[in-house]
């Protein structure tokens, strides 16, 4: 009985951070920006998915303080996916609002790179090759309209994700 009302108590107190989080972002509207990377190797696309949301996404996050839009990708691309990148281009520059958020994400694309499986653990619970033609029905949209991008060459754009 104790472990059912502790149980409940967690969930409770989940719910209110999250709707509180929810309140500051509606309140204060904070800009956030982030860096995503393409990895193109041999017709494949190395895609991660994170432990905290379902669906296939390009490596990437935030931009630390300090820290250049290219630092971000590059810094991104060796956490999430075990890349090095030689040479990286910018693809572009995408807006998206969520829930209230606005949120700029630079895109980069990197066709060299050294490459070395990451170990498990963190907030990504798996890295994949993926044929470029053949993405996963679970790819992020605005993922997939990237890699869409780097693959038809031209750039850099921008717009909405």
């Amino acid at each position: 009985m104790l472990h059912r009302v502790l149980v409940a108590a967690e969930r409770a107190a989940r719910k209110g951070m999250w709707e509180g989080e929810r309140l500051r972002w509606r309140l204060f509207h904070p800009v956030t920006v982030g860096a995503r990377v393409i990895l193109m190797r041999e017709g494949q696309v190395l895609l991660v998915r994170h432990g905290y949301r379902p669906g296939w996404f390009l490596p990437g996050g935030g931009v630390d303080k300090g820290e250049t839009l290219e630092e971000a990708a590059r810094r991104e691309a060796k956490e999430e996916a075990g890349a090095t990148l030689d040479e990286v281009r910018l693809l572009g520059v995408y807006a998206d609002f969520p829930g209230g958020k606005d949120d700029y994400i630079a895109v980069f694309g990197s066709e060299r790179f050294a490459w070395e499986p990451p170990r498990p653990g963190g907030e990504i619970v798996e890295v994949r090759w993926f044929e470029a033609e053949a993405l996963p029905a679970d790819i992020d949209p605005g993922c997939a309209r990237r890699v869409a991008e780097w693959r038809g060459g031209g750039g850099p754009f921008a717009g909405r994700w």
